[in-house]
This record gives structure tokens, C-alpha cells and sequence, in this order.
């Protein structure tokens, strides 16, 4: 019996495993395009892409306080084929990443647009809102 569960055990884990894939259990991704640039004045540039579907290009510069800008984009395979294309800028700013695959936000209702507006108004008025939402002047 407790042979039994083992193999039962055993068959479970093997069917678990992902079943499916674009590569060979035994295939190591090769890197099909590595180049890289530095300029050594904090400007710099990457290329890398692997026969997988894998692929970056970065470019960076020096930005304000110490800090590095940089844009590029990067490419990853999709387990529904094709693949999915993401750019970004990162800067003082932060990671600011933009791509087709992201969900974006439903569209404000209109009554929300007007209560930004009103609030902006009263904003140039001088008016302040406290954290209770009633107005003071």
C-alpha cells in the first residue's frame, strides 16, 4: 500500500510540472547579442537579446544629484506565443514603465471630472479642504 501512494505521489508531482514549453528541457538560452558602451562619463548603452525571445536595449546619462536617467525597453516571451514589448524611463521620477500588455484604468465618470474641477477652483480661491472634506477660508 505504501508503494502505491508513493507511486501515486510520485505521478502527481510529474503531472504538475509545466507540460509545455518552447525550448527542450536541455537547451541552455544562448546569448545571441550582447554589446555594451560606456563612455566612462556616466553615459552609457546596452544591447542584450537571447535565443529565447529575451531582449534589452538601455541607454543612460548622468542626471541631477548623483542620479542616472536612463530609457530603453525590454522584450519577453508571452506563454501565449508572441511576445510582449515594455519601454521605460527611470529617473528621479521613478520606474516608469509603458506597454500595450497593461491594464489601464476604466475612464473617470463625468461627475468625478467636475468634482476635480470644483476643487480646483476652490484651490485658486485660496480655499483649503481639511481631511474631514469641509471647507474652510
Amino acid at each position: 500500500m505504501k508503494s502505491v501512494i508513493a507511486l501515486l505521489c510520485l505521478a502527481s508531482v510529474a503531472l504538475a510540472a509545466p507540460q509545455s514549453t518552447n525550448l527542450s528541457p536541455d537547451h541552455h538560452a544562448k546569448t545571441i547579442r550582447d554589446e555594451r558602451v560606456d563612455h566612462g562619463d556616466g553615459n552609457f548603452n546596452y544591447v542584450f537579446a537571447v535565443d529565447n525571445g529575451i531582449e534589452t536595449e538601455v541607454a543612460g546619462s548622468p542626471g541631477a544629484e548623483g542620479a542616472v536617467t536612463m530609457r530603453g525597453y525590454y522584450i519577453l516571451p508571452l506563454e501565449t506565443g508572441g511576445s510582449a514589448r515594455v519601454e521605460f524611463v527611470a529617473d528621479t521620477q521613478g520606474f516608469q514603465p509603458s506597454s500595450d500588455i497593461f491594464p489601464t484604468p476604466h475612464p473617470l465618470p463625468e461627475h468625478v471630472h467636475e468634482l476635480l474641477r470644483i476643487a480646483e477652483e476652490f484651490e485658486r480661491q485660496g480655499s483649503q479642504i481639511r481631511r474631514t472634506r469641509t471647507r474652510i477660508n
